[in-house]
């Protein structure tokens, strides 16, 4: 079945961290660079992308491959990023606990500037423990239950700045003196929360534009339905339409046998100590009744790739998965990742693309 009609915005989860999405010895490995982000990038543009986003990740899992023990910076990143692109959207992250709101809208500013307005932000509470305390800036397990109260409170103040270039806002978490931000961005500037819980689909219900859902299982493209129909009904008691951007990872060859042996590969070589670290994070998230993503990322069925939506076969099978999802009522559109990401753009680009239905304005238009 293919989508009649539709068009499906595409976008990449770009390899800030070592070895991308996959927790695996047996996968590609790689240390995150500006150069390997720089060529993902621009074969993106050049392929007629929507956008790229950056996510933020301070302390890794450990293991033998020493899984997102290394990662690039979300703002300076995209403001590189900015700088060699011409049409592409993007999007950084901010760690809301480490950097002040009103710090966050000036780089947003900056880098709106740079990009000539085609940047965006993705709001995270932060849920790993670990990231913040060993900066001594952990709030306290308490923050759990308040988290979105929290950044409730800095996104509102970031669009005072954005909107006016001052903010008196007076919180419980902030309170702005006659807080000053100019130049003031150029667009109107898209926040994106990816909270799957009823109190983050409230705070994007209320403080975001867009909301990315994760989890579909593997070869199920519309597994994710029901998530989407939540975030759908949530919007609209807020009286609001949010598009939702599920989260996917492809693993594509000539073949459905070849796509399906690269990934029986990577998940012989998963890297049990690292998984045994989400776990125990997952176990945590548990025991303290708070209510996060860790213990579906952390879930045993597909940890080798934090169990996100997995699309695994042969190009044309992908295309026609990819049309299937575009069906589904409320998604805007699909975050890719890849277990080759250099190889997975240019495949996606040159094999899958084209046979998509839900995209076939582009046919034709990458030179």
């Amino acid at each position: 079945m293919t989508a009649k009609g539709t068009t499906m915005e595409i976008g990449v989860f770009i390899p800030i961290g070592n070895n991308g999405w996959l927790i695996s010895s047996t996968s590609p490995q790689y240390m995150p660079s500006f150069a390997l982000n720089r060529t993902i990038t621009q074969r993106a543009e050049h392929f007629g992308l929507d956008f790229v986003l950056s996510m933020i990740k301070l302390r890794g899992f450990g293991g033998a491959t020493e899984f997102w023990d290394h990662n690039l910076e979300s703002f300076t990143l995209m403001a590189g990023l900015a700088a060699v692109t011409t049409k592409i959207k993007l999007f950084a992250t901010v760690a809301t606990l480490a950097i002040p709101p009103a710090i966050a809208a000036r780089m947003v500013a900056t880098i709106d500037d740079i990009s000539g307005g085609r940047f965006g932000l993705n709001v995270i509470t932060g849920w790993q423990r670990p990231e913040y305390a060993q900066m001594g800036i952990w709030p306290g397990d308490d923050y759990f239950t308040r988290r979105y109260d929290y950044v409730s409170e800095y996104v509102q103040i970031m669009r005072e700045l954005w909107a006016t270039g001052r903010s008196d806002f007076k919180g419980e978490f902030f309170q702005m003196d006659d807080c000053h931000v100019s130049p003031r961005p150029q667009a109107d500037i898209k926040v994106i929360c990816a909270g799957q819980s009823t109190a983050g689909m409230r705070f994007t219900a209320a403080q975001a534009d867009y909301n990315f859902c994760l989890g579909m299982g593997v070869n199920t493209p519309k597994a994710v339905e029901p998530t989407i129909a939540r975030m759908q009904t949530v919007a609209a008691e807020a009286g609001r339409n949010i598009p939702c951007y599920a989260l996917v990872m492809i693993i594509a060859d000539t073949t459905n046998e070849a796509a399906t042996a690269k990934w029986e590969l990577y998940k012989s070589g998963k890297d049990e100590g690292a998984l045994a670290w989400l776990t125990e994070q997952g176990a945590a998230d548990t025991k303290s009744g708070s209510d996060t993503n860790v213990r579906q990322l952390a879930d045993p069925t597909s940890a080798v790739n934090l169990n996100m939506g997995t699309l695994v076969g042969s190009y044309a099978k992908i295309a026609a998965m990819l049309d299937e999802m575009a069906e589904i009522p409320g998604l805007g559109g699909v975050l890719l990742t890849f277990d080759d990401f250099v190889a997975g753009i240019e495949n996606f680009g040159t094999h899958i693309q084209p046979l998509m239905q839900s995209r076939k304005h582009l046919v034709g238009t990458a030179a």
